[in-house]
């Protein structure tokens, strides 16, 4: 058990949120994780702050946003992290290891995003800035997806059939999740076929196959484990890993996933577990192909059998691992720098017994894996109920 308990969250609603501004998201989701705890800002020690941005906003400077949620945050040391879509685990990272270090004993880690404050074009500019661009600039992150669905479809077979399977599922999940952005169920029929409402984007991926451009923020307080028992509830990290791969994809074979695979695998040596024995996941759905291939570097299925794994159920509700049941950045959302927190939140709603709708049966295990890039920055945490 590693040194950190998460003991309050806070989650805003994602979408399109117009009335909105990056600042007011950020202090709703501080605001709400603070209140959850029971604890004011007097009694933080340090603010990490995961945000993306490049150009998404004006806002070039924002950690400090975050003290104005609670005028006891005021001088308090505030850090943005920013590691593309990992953004939000960079700065639980960073938080547990300040605690670990034993320089602080409370953090308030907020993870935000507001994409909507650009039209599409903009969008995809600032996204493809977490390429390699000596090799990739003009490339959108459909194009790189795409890349990999035709490299699957080359070494295993057309993935495309469960790629819309994985669709269909987390758009169905996240009808139980107030909090998603698009609350629609989509039939795999849908989501397998071209149409005017489902569109090609980037060859195989059709409009279904991509996240969602979204606004929201999350939050959490975490405290020094053995301070775990003065709140309410807590849940603690069984592991917490990062493995950074190579930026180039010109560099690397696509479908050995290495940084996601060697992640995890540490991660189960470090809780003392297998995937076995992992009563959900929330999984870094960009695109759906991720998802596939992410199956197979946790060790659900043999490489290029993902597919098979996938359209048999084995991440549906009621298959072998259950997988983002919030509905994933395919239908939850996905507001960049929120995404690692926001999968924190829902796991740990779900191994307190507060997700609602969304809730599993008595979770024990649960399995966060966040990723940044083409499989670049790879974060998977193992939680747990620790009291």
């Amino acid at each position: 058990m590693l040194k950190a308990a998460m003991v309050g969250w806070g989650h805003t609603p994602f979408g399109r949120l117009s009335g909105q501004s990056l600042e007011d998201l950020i202090q709703a989701a501080a605001r709400e994780a603070l209140a959850d705890a029971g604890i004011a800002g007097a009694d933080v020690d340090a603010v990490f702050l995961g945000l993306y941005n490049a150009g998404l906003t004006t806002d070039g400077f924002c950690a400090s946003m975050v003290l104005e949620a609670d005028e006891g945050l005021r001088y308090k040391p505030a850090t943005r992290l920013e590691n593309a879509c990992a953004s939000g685990s960079a700065a639980i990272h960073a938080a547990l290891d300040a605690i670990a270090a034993g320089r602080i004993d409370v953090a308030l880690v907020v993870g935000a995003e507001k994409m909507t404050d650009v039209d599409g074009a903009g969008v995809t500019r600032s996204l493809g800035m977490a390429s390699y661009q000596k090799e990739e600039a003009g490339l959108s992150f459909p194009d790189i997806f795409a890349r990999y669905a035709r490299v699957y479809a080359d070494r295993y077979g057309d993935p495309t059939l469960a790629m819309a399977h994985v669709a269909a599922k987390n758009h169905a999940a996240a009808m139980h999740n107030p909090l998603a952005q698009l609350r629609k169920p989509l039939s795999v029929e849908f989501c397998h076929t071209v149409s005017d409402k489902n569109p090609l984007i980037s060859d195989p991926l059709k409009m279904t196959d991509c996240s969602l451009v979204s606004d929201g923020a999350a939050a959490l307080v975490l405290v020094r484990a053995d301070r775990a028992k003065d709140f309410k509830r807590a849940v603690g990290f069984r592991a917490a890993v990062q493995v950074n791969d190579l930026l180039p994809l010109s560099q690397k074979d696509l479908l050995a996933f290495t940084g996601p695979r060697m992640a995890f695998a540490k991660a189960y040596e470090q809780a003392g577990i297998t995937v076995s024995e992992l009563s959900f996941a929330e999984v870094h759905d960009c695109f759906t192909i991720a998802e596939v291939l992410v199956a197979e570097a946790m060790g659900l299925a043999a490489k290029g059998q993902g597919t098979d794994f996938i359209i048999a159920g084995g991440t549906g509700r009621q298959g072998v691992l259950p997988t983002n049941m919030s509905g994933g950045l395919k239908a939850k959302g996905h507001p960049v720098g929120a995404t690692g927190v926001s999968m924190h939140v829902i796991a740990a709603r779900q191994l307190t017994g507060e997700a609602g709708d969304m809730q599993l049966p008595d979770p024990k295990l649960g399995a966060v894996f966040n990723m940044g890039g083409g499989a670049v920055a790879n974060y998977v945490s193992i939680l747990e109920r620790i009291s």
